[in-house]
């Protein structure tokens, strides 16, 4: 692949394969030139039912995508199929309301979908493949002429985009191959991804006591007869710091070098992840509801996104969304893991009217099993490795799909830069 030479009077893109490194420049059209909008006929609230057996999904604004939650018969599916416009397979279906421009090719499989909601441009592929027309559609801004925002697209608005494309089939077979294969590799790294996670909520589920039972259903081989769980609460075994947010109106306290964190600076998933990004001087930590948490203390969120924690590694404040917990000779990171097992009766703690959340009251009395040290340590150890594998399978996910946006940049025409 190589760099397209500059030419302001051409229509090229910056990346080209070497053997159409001659060819002639790219179209600049029309979507209209392609072939005209069409949609399925309409079908009425009373001919659909959501039963499932009742026969072929339909496809909703909602529901595309996904999984259909209502169903027409087979009867008016094969009715409307024939008499009326239907997609054929490998055309590409869009979204025209709700989230413009989601895409889903079409397979064949028996479906039908929402009239004016969800449309297709009809191609006999004459001049484009479908192929390269699915990734020319993800380089397209649904918007209107003056960039304005799409509430809905017409079909007068998807006939008259504007479109550039390679005269050469070939040219375009080439570039859909190279798409396709790395949407290929990042769909298999996604599913590791998605392994991983799985595999982690397993594990959370499986290697802490379930409700009623004071052993796990899985431990580790070294520790099957050591005997069970000792009894204990979070209270006997711990200190808790609270939390609080200093004035915003004293610019002098948020110009320090202590760094203060809210609930949407935890990750959802991970224990290990903390992003900072503001600090306080210690004349804010003096005169304002913040107190230092300590280290190896867990940043538990006890409103505003319960369920969320992480453990610190350095001293650190928070804001009152947090009751922060230091325990005393048990692993941390075991007692992070545990209560991430535990999400949903944190969760279920919840109180207060405007604000769902809990009390250092309430999170006290929760009741907790422990193991020995040692085996407290060789579960936090085992978890960690997985949260590990599973950051280093994120990054390759989020690697992958910035390397498919670069390459979306410069195998196609930057139009702002294409005289029209």
């Amino acid at each position: 692949m190589r760099m397209s030479k500059d030419n302001k009077d051409k229509i090229l893109p910056r990346l080209r394969f070497p053997e159409f490194m001659k060819d002639t420049v790219w179209n600049a059209d029309k979507l209209g030139v392609i072939g005209e909008p069409l949609m399925c006929k309409r079908i009425f609230k009373e001919e659909t039912t959501n039963n499932s057996s009742n026969g072929v999904p339909f496809y909703k604004i909602g529901t595309f995508g996904g999984l259909a939650d209502s169903f027409i018969s087979e009867e008016t599916y094969k009715k409307y199929k024939i008499k009326y416009a239907f997609p054929k397979i490998g055309e590409i279906l869009i979204s025209a309301s709700g989230t413009i421009g989601r895409l889903v090719v079409y397979d064949g499989s028996p479906a039908y979908f929402q009239d004016s909601n969800i449309v297709w441009i009809g191609n006999d592929e004459t001049l484009m493949l479908n192929k390269f027309l699915f990734y020319c559609y993800s380089t397209l801004k649904w918007q209107t002429s003056d960039g304005g925002v799409i509430s809905r697209l017409y079909n007068s608005d998807l006939r008259n985009m504007k479109i550039h494309f390679p005269q050469s089939k070939k040219e375009q077979q080439k570039i859909a191959a190279c798409l396709s294969s790395l949407d290929d590799i990042i769909t298999a790294e996604t599913q590791k991804l998605e392994i991983l996670q799985a595999h982690k909520k397993g594990l959370l589920q499986n290697l802490f006591p379930a409700e009623g039972e004071t052993v796990p259903r899985l431990r580790f081989q070294e520790f099957e007869d050591n005997g069970e769980w000792e009894d204990t609460s979070l209270g006997e075994i711990g200190n808790f710091t609270g939390g609080g947010t200093p004035s915003r109106d004293i610019e002098s306290f948020w110009t320090g070098d202590i760094p203060w964190i809210s609930s949407s600076d935890i990750d959802e998933e991970s224990i290990h992840l903390i992003k900072i990004s503001r600090f306080i001087s210690n004349e804010a930590l003096q005169k304002s509801a913040t107190k230092l948490v300590p280290v190896n203390s867990i940043l538990l969120v006890s409103r505003v996104g319960v369920g969320k924690l992480a453990v610190s590694k350095n001293q650190i404040c928070t804001s009152q969304d947090f009751t922060s917990f230091t325990p005393q000779k048990s692993d941390v990171f075991f007692i992070a893991y545990y209560l991430k097992s535990k999400t949903s009766v944190l969760i279920g703690y919840s109180q207060g009217m405007a604000i769902k959340g809990f009390t250092k009251d309430d999170i006290s009395k929760f009741c907790i099993y422990l193991p020995s040290i040692t085996e407290q340590q060789k579960i936090a150890s085992s978890l960690s490795s997985l949260d590990e594998m599973i950051l280093s399978q994120k990054q390759k996910v989020g690697f992958l799909k910035l390397h498919k946006k670069g390459l979306l940049q410069g195998l196609f025409p930057n139009t702002s830069e294409i005289n029209t």
